[in-house]
């Protein structure tokens, strides 16, 4: 009976058919892999609504073309030469009332549209609470009440964060009840000032290390509370990285989360985190998440569960990464395959106690940084080094919660997913994490870092290789003339020192006396 049900269900592609696609946070790093895979493997997509606002002199036409133009969607260009055609830019923005559409273009949408998936927010952990509010809480309910106009609604996809619910050890896919009722938290924020909010935004997210995570919790609770009767599904992805396999191997484009850290380490310009090296490092490659993502839209649409799914899209209880071992791939990989013009030999390395990592910055990088520093102004140039590590320090400061704590995530509903696709589907859209090989994962990160945001030519890495074994040679130098010049100043200051100074040149001449005769005895 089961399998019956399963040849009735349609395939992903056949499902997409015909239908009519409206998607926010399009320019994101995680829309615009979706967009290129929704096109891509369901080419009988018969039009795609993107909200877009104008942004640095660009209309949203432009910053549509510019992505569609861009090496990403190489393979979807040549595939699909009416692609301009599929797409149609939408001006608006989830902080407006009514998103901030025309008449006309809401009217095209709620007519139209089938599929909404929802990925756009503020991804900064540190945002002000007030736009945090506005960009995660108040776009939800601006998205309830677009969808309910929908004539032709089938499945509502709401982006959220596994981390959502990270005051919790165990984080199962449910929707949990947030500490404060969304409503109230909004309508604060309209008559609370600036002061009055910073004030209160560390009491209000509690025991959250972040304005994030709490929103997006507020959020997925609005959803349901407001969504009620719609076809709703929300897909909560863990750390995003660059993609594994699509539509290329470690294409990334931004410097968030992991890949700035990457990107600092790769240069030479960090080198110790606070963090756990057994903890989980609960990395889910972008590809990874938008497939479920697509997989959930059809999933909704085509068995309307009568209650809302949650899909935690992670990895950590399935194929278990360790911060220790990330940190050794990221090592190897930049001594291997090194950056250009590179501050220091690569050397990354997590530790647990905050005293050590407070002790090790200052020594291992704010000490270099000033020195660095010092040798750019006596040469005429602009210092950076100092600057750097105080904007690395911040960047640093908000993601150390997450390398120093463990979660357990449940995964049930992935499973279930899974095994309502069939065969070809789970190949074609593989959101599985067994199929990651994290070393080949990381190699390819480390790599599309390279080329993909710190653009750097592949083609120029025997250069980049010959200045890495130079600046090897001269670390070298430097530590033996510092360990030297250590040792002769305490020699001179410190008693103990200088009676073990002789000591020690006591046996080399005790040793060099008698090797001269066992040479002539033997």
């Amino acid at each position: 009976m089961a399998e019956d049900i399963s040849q009735q269900r349609p395939s992903i592609p056949s499902f997409y058919r015909n239908k009519c696609i409206f998607v926010t946070g399009f320019t994101g790093f995680m829309g615009k892999v979706l967009l290129e895979k929704l096109l891509r493997s369901c080419p009988g997509i018969k039009r795609c609504y993107l909200l877009v606002r104008p942004k640095k002199g660009q209309t949203p036409q432009e910053r549509i073309d510019s992505i569609i133009n861009s090496k990403l969607y190489d393979k979807l260009r040549a595939s699909m030469p009416d692609l301009k055609e599929r797409v149609v830019a939408v001006c608006g923005d989830i902080v407006e009332p009514r998103l901030g559409l025309s008449i006309e273009d809401e009217q095209s949408i709620t007519a139209e549209t089938n599929i909404v998936f929802h990925s756009a927010a503020t991804v900064k952990f540190d945002e002000e609470l007030k736009l945090s509010v506005q960009m995660n809480v108040l776009g939800v309910r601006r998205i309830v009440e677009l969808a309910r106009k929908m004539k032709n609604l089938e499945a509502l996809i709401h982006v959220s964060t596994a981390y959502a619910n990270c005051d919790k050890e165990s984080v199962k896919e449910i929707v949990y009840d947030p500490p404060l009722h969304p409503n109230k938290i909004i309508d604060a924020m309209e008559w609370m000032d600036k002061d009055a909010i910073q004030a209160l935004t560390s009491k209000l997210i509690g025991s959250r290390p972040n304005t994030y995570t709490y929103t997006k919790a507020m959020a997925e609770f609005l959803l349901v509370e407001e969504g009620a009767g719609l076809p709703v599904a929300i897909v909560r992805p863990s750390i995003v990285g660059a993609s594994w396999e699509e539509p290329m191997p470690g294409w990334v484009d931004n410097l968030n989360g992991p890949t700035g850290l990457l990107a600092a380490v790769g240069k030479g310009l960090l080198f110790v985190m606070h963090g756990d090296v057994y903890c989980t490092a609960d990395m889910i490659p972008v590809d990874t998440a938008t497939n479920a993502m697509i997989a959930a839209a059809w999933y909704t649409a085509v068995e309307r569960p009568k209650d809302v799914l949650v899909y935690n899209c992670t990895s950590g209880q399935i194929n278990r990464l360790t911060w220790g071992a990330m940190a050794c791939c990221i090592r190897e990989n930049f001594i291997i395959n090194p950056c250009h013009n590179i501050a220091r030999v690569p050397k990354p390395r997590f530790t647990p106690s905050m005293f050590w990592r407070d002790t090790m910055w200052f020594f291992d990088q704010l000490i270099p940084a000033y020195i660095m520093d010092f040798y750019l102004r006596i040469t005429g140039k602009r210092p950076m080094f100092v600057k750097i590590q105080d904007r690395l320090s911040k960047a640093v400061t908000t993601l150390e919660f997450f390398t120093s704590n463990e979660w357990h995530f449940h995964n049930d509903n992935i499973f279930m997913l899974l095994g309502k696709m069939t065969e070809e589907d789970k190949r074609t859209f593989c959101f599985d994490p067994r199929s990651i090989d994290w070393k080949k994962y990381m190699l390819n990160y480390c790599l599309g870092v390279k080329q993909f945001v710190l653009k750097e030519d592949i083609s120029e890495l025997p250069r980049a290789r010959i200045a890495l074994q130079r600046l090897q040679r001269i670390q070298s130098l430097l530590k033996v003339v510092a360990c030297v010049l250590v040792w002769r100043l305490l020699v001179k200051r410190v008693p103990v020192f200088h009676s073990l100074w002789n000591l020690l040149l006591g046996w080399v001449q005790v040793l060099f006396m008698k090797v001269p005769r066992l040479a002539r005895s033997s």
